[in-house]
């Protein structure tokens, strides 16, 4: 060999004929099963191939891969290990000159085949992988960096490449399983075709440019939807690990959109499949989010609100075509629940990892897709008769609960802006308890910037709030301006989920936790005040019961404001103030435990069954609170007055009242509220019917008028000019008669037939007749 290398160094030109004449002899020692010769055929050829780096090379190779293609298409695992290790090493050797028609299309593919080896024996088995593995590592090193050798990133490359990889990958677990003993683990380690393999898959993912992440996620996608791998998701959630921790961190929005490309097509999948394709989506996000994202946060939440709306369709119809048939595959609803449980949870640890601003686009569009019931919206009902809107009203607050949660801004203007805060607070006013609960959820999520939500979990009338160590701030500039714009209607809606009837214990938390965490987030001296007149009043709905609600609710709302104005009273420190709230806390906790939390908020509320007679001294009272507070300063003429909530369009989308009681209201409220003394003539009772026949005639006078302008206009363009200068002196004329009529009755009254006309309180006037109008006798001559 020395002297053969030495002869090769010095005449180069002869080096192709070398590596000729050794493929020859290899080729008949291979036919004649002479296998020494072979291996030291082999040998000579791997070390002229270390040593010459030669321009002429390029011939030499194309003996040497001949010889190597002609070991492996061998049936002796030896001779393919032996070929194998021989393209190793060439493959870590960097020529000098470029080659322009060397293919490797039957490496690979043999690699390929190889990887997926099941041979009898073990051992073998293992061996003839590792040599796969390690080929296409060698296929790979050689072509990735070079444009002038066949582009490994086609799709018939990847397409076996990646499959093989994924192969050996999975079955980790069978090779650690066969380890013999802890003690030849680490030797075993080394032997192992599952490591060999993810080593290989994050050199080939690293190496990956922008252009070509595409053809290396596909055969993944592929891989797993053939071998049926989402559902356990295990081995696919490692798959995405491995990939999104190996591909450059600005190519990671490229794998989402794969990701939700797949998600899309396997619409109509098994909703364990799609819930195995979320979780797996989900994993990756959070890894992307500390990279580069891009413009694929929408794209994201768009799908994944897309596919939470199918699901619902899907729950409800039965079937994914909407129609049941033969051939109809039957969906279970618990999986598709455990699905939509799965987006919501992806949306939320995606959203959690957001910066802000984009956090509140997320925001601001899931609340986009909420659908807000209207008189133009029919309710559609599903196959148990459901409604389709309530479920997905319901998903997407969950979604939305899921983002709002530990989301920090400071300023509650941008958190909270008005096209958000109107459409959440519209949800509130619906009849469905729970889609109320959720709202108050998001509420409280968005105020609560402190941490203090979880201290208000339990409503108490503590009598030293200190040990609850609340964090408050003094409200911002920015938190004052909000509360000027938005209390009113914050207030509003407070007050009326406290009258509903079908509020649970859960309703009343929510709402003293949203009531508590506005007095310490966003409260000055005005809400504070606000605050105080909007507990009473809910005092008074308990109190008088007008919307006849049951003893619970009566008790939960007496509850209710004894356990706020102990909070408040104490953080206002006026010890008036506390010392009124504590006697009216006292007397209750003697004579009538059932108006305090502590006996109303339980598994088994102890509740009165005579509430009417309540007597004035279990009650708080506006006038003395007003006393107390206005002797320390507060706005004592504004506590006076008892709250009353405004009435706004946002009632026509309350179940709990319809149109025409809510336009009764509002024309009762301005009756009340004229300084006419006169009696009015009774309002027509507006019902149903009437509003549909206003709204169609309406639709037809709209008609008729559109057509009239048309007429008009095309008279006006076609006619001619002596026509429509007729036509408007004639209108000209009209006009002027009329305007002589009425400047005729107002210049004077009518004359009464006595000559005199009667004054105010009665008192008669005598009335001059102009002397045109006099009648004089015939014999009078002028």
């Amino acid at each position: 060999m020395e002297k053969l290398t030495f002869y090769a160094l010095s005449a180069p030109e002869k080096l192709d004929r070398i590596g000729a004449y050794l493929s020859e002899r290899l080729i008949r020692d291979v036919g004649r099963h002479r296998y020494g010769y072979v291996c030291i055929a082999m040998e000579a050829l791997d070390q002229l191939l270390m040593a010459c780096h030669c321009q002429s090379i390029n011939l030499f190779v194309e003996s040497f891969l001949k010889m190597v293609a002609k070991l492996l298409e061998s049936e002796k695992p030896n001779l393919q290990i032996l070929g194998t290790n021989s393209f190793v090493k060439f493959a870590n050797i960097e020529e000098d000159t470029p080659s322009y028609h060397r293919s490797y299309d039957f490496f690979v593919s043999r690699f390929s085949e190889m990887c997926h080896s099941s041979h009898d024996d073990l051992e073998i088995k293992t061996k003839i992988r590792m040599s796969g593995i390690k080929g296409l590592q060698g296929v790979v090193r050689k072509t990735v960096n070079d444009e002038l050798q066949a582009n490994i990133w086609d799709p018939q490359h990847m397409d076996k490449i990646v499959p093989s990889l994924l192969f050996n990958l999975q079955h980790v677990e069978e090779a650690e399983s066969r380890s013999p003993s802890p003690l030849q683990a680490p030797e075993k380690e080394k032997e192992n075709p599952a490591e060999l393999a993810e080593r290989c898959l994050r050199e080939l993912l690293g190496r990956a440019a922008f252009g070509n992440i595409k053809n290396a996620i596909k055969p993944v996608l592929i891989h797993l939807d053939n071998h049926s791998l989402w559902e356990p998701k295990v081995f696919a959630t490692r798959c995405f690990k491995i990939i999104m921790y190996s591909i450059q961190p600005q190519h990671s929005h490229l794998v989402i959109q794969q990701l939700l490309s797949h998600l899309d097509a396997n619409s109509r999948s098994a909703a364990t499949v799609r819930a195995g394709i979320v979780e797996v989506l989900s994993e990756a996000a959070v890894i992307a989010a500390t990279g580069s994202v891009g413009p694929t946060v929408l794209e994201m939440f768009n799908t994944l609100l897309r596919q939470l709306r199918l699901s619902i369709d899907y729950a409800l119809t039965g079937s994914y075509d909407g129609a049941m048939s033969l051939g109809t595959k039957i969906i279970k609803e618990h999986e598709e629940r455990m699905f939509q449980e799965a987006v919501i949870k992806t949306i939320g640890s995606f959203a959690s990892t957001l910066p802000t601003y984009q956090r509140s686009e997320v925001i601001l569009f899931i609340m986009s897709k909420v659908p807000i019931p209207s008189l133009h919206h029919p309710v559609e009902t599903g196959r148990t008769g459901e409604n389709r809107n309530r479920l997905t009203q319901i998903m997407l607050l969950k979604s939305l609960l899921q983002v709002s949660t530990g989301f920090q801004c400071n300023n509650m203007m941008s958190a909270l802006p008005s096209n958000f805060l109107d459409r959440l607070l519209s949800t509130a006013l619906m009849e469905d308890a729970e889609i109320r609960l959720f709202v108050l959820e998001i509420l409280i999520s968005f105020i609560d910037r402190h941490g203090n939500r979880h201290k208000f979990s339990t409503i108490s009338t503590l009598g030293d709030i200190s040990v609850l160590k609340l964090k408050v701030d003094k409200c911002s500039r920015q938190d004052t301006v909000f509360m000027k714009k938005h209390s009113q209607q914050l207030y509003r809606h407070i007050y009326l989920s406290c009258k509903e009837e079908t509020n649970i214990q859960k309703h009343y938390e929510a709402l003293y936790g949203l009531l508590a965490l506005i007095s310490i987030e966003l409260a000055n001296e005005e809400v504070m005040v606000d605050l105080i007149r909007l507990v009473l009043a809910v005092q008074d709905v308990a109190q008088v019961n007008e919307e006849n609600l049951p003893a619970y609710n009566r008790c939960a709302l007496y509850a209710l404001g004894a356990a706020y104005l102990n909070l408040i009273s104490q953080l206002t420190t006026v010890p008036a103030f506390c010392q009124h709230i504590h006697e009216v806390i006292e007397t209750r906790k003697k004579e009538a435990p059932y108006m305090l939390p502590e006996d109303v908020f339980v598994e088994r509320p102890r509740l009165s069954p005579n509430l009417d007679g309540v007597v004035i001294e279990f009650l708080f009272r506006q006038s003395k609170i007003s006393e107390v507070l206005g002797g320390s300063g507060y706005n004592s003429d504004r506590l006076c007055l008892p709250y009353i909530p405004q009435l706004t369009d946002e009632d026509r989308l309350s179940k709990r009242k319809s149109i025409g009681e809510t336009i009764s209201l509002q024309v009762e409220v301005e009756s009340r509220n004229s300084p006419e003394k006169e009696e009015r003539v009774p309002a027509e009772e507006i019902t149903y019917e009437t509003l549909k026949k206003a709204i169609v005639d309406s639709v037809a006078v709209e008609e008729q008028e559109r057509e009239r302008r048309r007429q008009v206009v095309e008279k006006f363009q076609k006619a001619p000019f002596e026509e429509i200068a007729a036509h408007c002196g004639a209108r000209a004329s009209l006009l002027q008669s009329k305007l002589n009529q009425i400047f005729e009755i107002t210049i004077r009254p009518p004359p009464s037939p006595s000559g005199t006309i009667t004054a105010a309180y009665g008192q008669p006037q005598n009335h001059s007749i102009p002397v045109y109008e006099m009648k004089f006798p015939d014999l009078c001559v002028y």
